[in-house]
């Protein structure tokens, strides 16, 4: 064992709740820290998993600058594989980071830790898909100080995680966009698109409709989302998770914008604090309180429904309803159902207490099961009760499967996101100030319970002529903590005051005390360092297949030094035929009504399936360009997993693809070219489908007609 010095110092205790949110650029990240983030995470200008939100080192600081009024952290993603020629800029950004007074560096390949790093806290990526104990215990061990565990665990799992760590806190995600495959274990997208989920550039294939059918050719579902999973969340979960070891409360969404991350961010917040006024053991990392000028609801801002995944395990005697099977679209929250169709205006019955508001975006599910959308140019109340004229910008009666009782729902509150454009929630420090005359001077402290800062000025005493106002006056003076982070909870002044106070010197007096105040809590600011790490502690698994992601040699001097012998390179390095593209614990054939393991509990499944069909065995996923995938079944395994095998070589394909392009000379002096931006899905799927046949330059068309 060759343990390295490092500090546990600067961790928060286990108690010591924290609010992770998402940052996709510093105006946001500092809007979370106002509606209660703790901690928020940001990628920096390369290597970060969502290649699509990058910032600057100047933006990065700028939000640190902020976050550390309110001891809030910043983390910065530094999550990517790295291939060979990118291990060293990696490393150089990241003590590039670390100028940035940046609190922590999260991070998946292990190729970083094979070399220096700069002394701050290490976290261990979502990507790491930390799912036993055996693995997290490793990570901290080699100086990971907070881990975030897979989402697919369940309380009991994440419980058997903790008794294992000795130290390292456990981060979970608790709210947002679910991946179907276990993180960090995903290579569809790469195999199809050469875009790589490990690196950032995910092109999100899960959300595309399939074609289900049996390996005999028997259809089971056409145009179906059977991977696309619901959101993730965990509200109603908090205190379980509490008790089962869970530090860092993480909400998903690095690419959600501002109105996401202020109104997600308030509603946990409010969650935490009220579990947290319940348990006097349990505190927060950060200080400072927040208050709003709206009501927190996740419903109205993006969501494809919700679930709370398998926190309490797989249950077999319950509705199996992960997957959004429609569309992974936001569909909205029911507001009404259609009473008349007529040819300049759609009249609506609105659900008791909704009202409904030029712009406003609706959302119905057609009669073939498509999710359609509806843009509200003008709404008007009628006189019958909750009835309501909405005219729109075509004539109702040319929408597509609008039909009259049908359940409308509303995907985009226009007065609730106009309320979120503005300035909408206020973070403070409550301090005391207590104002106190000494001899022929004015003395003020301040303290926020912990630090005590003063500041005296010297004054030739007189008495007031009026003594009241000239403590109300002062009172009022010293309340002025304008675009400080302070608050007044308390102002202390005698009752007696004889002393005449000038404006001015209350000014005075109140500006020196904040100032020394600041300069005292930074001061005391605890800087994150490395934790202790060892060099040596043995690796769990000696044969590591291209599911652990090595993508350079530096990764494999990491895993030969604890004590691996046989590695693959990394999918994106070596692609492997037929290889498991996704792991899951979701399960296509539950999300049918397909799984034998739920008949004991719903018997009446016979009644409209063969019980043929509910044997485990696989079943055959088609995508709009023709592509087949396998999917096989794990029912004894603990957890019962699926796995996706693309039938067709994706491999032969995509190198002949690239053999067919013809190579551009290039020179010594040549400048590289710009990195590769990658374009985004469209947001339906009939766009997501032609993207994708795009991004394969014509895939065979003649696999279309090979369906079985």
């Amino acid at each position: 064992m060759t343990l390295h010095a490092g500090s546990w110092a600067s961790v928060p205790p286990r108690t010591a709740l924290e609010l992770l949110a998402p940052a996709r650029d510093a105006d946001t990240g500092i809007a979370a820290i106002d509606h209660g983030a703790d901690a928020v995470y940001i990628g920096g200008p390369a290597f970060g998993a969502r290649a699509a939100a990058g910032n600057t080192l100047d933006d990065i600081a700028r939000l640190a600058d902020y976050a550390h009024r309110f001891n809030a952290r910043v983390f910065v993603a530094l999550n990517t594989l790295f291939k060979e020629d990118e291990v060293e800029a990696a490393r150089r950004l990241a003590f590039e980071i670390q100028k940035t007074q940046a609190d922590v560096l999260i991070v998946q390949d292990m190729g970083l830790l094979a070399g220096d790093l700069p002394d701050m806290e290490l976290h261990a990526s979502t990507q790491c898909d930390i799912r036993t104990p055996e693995k997290a215990a490793f990570l901290e061990a080699v100086g990971f100080s907070q881990l975030v565990l897979a989402r697919e665990l369940s309380l009991d799992q994440i419980r058997a995680v903790r008794e294992k760590l000795a130290h390292a806190r456990i981060e979970f995600f608790v709210h947002g966009a679910l991946c179907v495959s276990y993180s960090g274990q995903c290579w569809m997208s790469e195999a199809l698109t050469g875009r790589s989920a490990n690196r950032g550039e995910c092109s999100q294939l899960c959300r595309l409709p399939y074609d289900v059918e049996t390996p005999e050719g028997q259809v089971l579902a056409r145009r179906k989302h059977v991977l696309s999973l619901k959101d993730n969340d965990q509200s109603a979960n908090l205190e379980a998770l509490i008790d089962a070891g869970v530090s860092s409360f993480k909400i998903e969404g690095r690419l959600k914008d501002m109105a996401y991350v202020k109104n997600v961010t308030a509603f946990y917040r409010e969650k935490i604090d009220e579990i947290i006024r319940r348990r006097p053991e349990l505190s927060r990392t950060s200080d400072g309180i927040s208050t709003y000028s709206f009501a927190p609801s996740p419903d109205k801002v993006f969501n494809r429904g919700k679930t709370d995944y398998f926190i309490h395990g797989r249950e077999f005697d319950a509705p199996y309803e992960l997957a959004e099977l429609e569309s992974p679209k936001h569909a909205g929250k029911p507001v009404g159902r259609v009473e008349r169709i007529e040819e300049k205006r759609l009249v609506v019955k609105a659900l008791p207490g909704v009202s409904f508001a030029n712009g406003d975006g609706l959302t119905y599910l057609a009669g073939d099961e498509e999710i359609r959308g509806i843009s509200v140019n003008r709404a008007e109340p009628l006189k019958e009760k909750d009835l309501w004229a909405l005219y729109l910008l075509q004539s109702p009666k040319k929408l597509e499967g609008l039909e009259r009782g049908l359940e409308l729902k509303r995907n985009r509150d226009h007065v609730f996101m106009k309320t979120m454009e503005g300035k909408t929630a206020e973070r403070r420090i409550p301090i005391d100030l207590i104002f106190s005359t000494h001899e022929d001077s004015l003395d003020l402290m301040a303290t926020d319970g912990t630090h005590c800062a003063s500041a005296s000025v010297a004054l030739d005493l007189t008495a007031p002529s009026d003594p009241q106002k000239n403590i109300q006056s002062l009172k009022a003076n010293l309340a002025k903590l304008g675009d400080t982070p302070f608050s007044p909870k308390e102002i202390f002044v005698p009752d007696n005051l004889d002393v005449f106070v000038p404006a001015s010197f209350a000014n005075h007096l109140r500006r020196s005390a904040v100032e020394e105040l600041l300069a005292m809590r930074e001061a005391s600011r605890v800087r994150t360092e490395c934790a202790p790490w060892d060099d040596a502690v043995p690796y769990p698994e000696k044969f590591l297949t291209y599911k652990a992601n090595i993508a350079n040699s530096a990764a494999r001097r990491f895993y030969l030094a604890h004590g691996s012998r046989e590695m693959q390179p990394a999918f994106e390095i070596k692609p492997v035929e037929k290889a498991d593209l996704m792991t899951c614990r979701h399960c296509v054939r539950a999300a049918l009504k397909l799984c034998p393991k739920m008949l004991k509990a719903f018997p009446e499944i016979l009644q409209t399936t063969e019980r043929a069909l509910l044997r485990p065995e696989p079943l055959i996923l088609i995508n709009s360009a023709g592509e087949r995938f396998e999917a096989q079944f794990h029912c004894k395994e603990n957890p019962c997993e699926m796995t996706i095998t693309s039938i067709d070589d994706l491999t032969r394909k995509r190198r002949l693809k690239k053999e067919a392009v013809p190579l551009k000379a290039s020179s010594r002096d040549e400048k590289p070219a710009p990195a590769r931006k990658p374009k985004p899905l469209a947001s339906g799927f009939r766009g997501a489908a032609g993207t994708l046949k795009r991004a394969r330059e014509g895939a065979e068309r003649s696999q279309t007609k090979r369906r079985r």
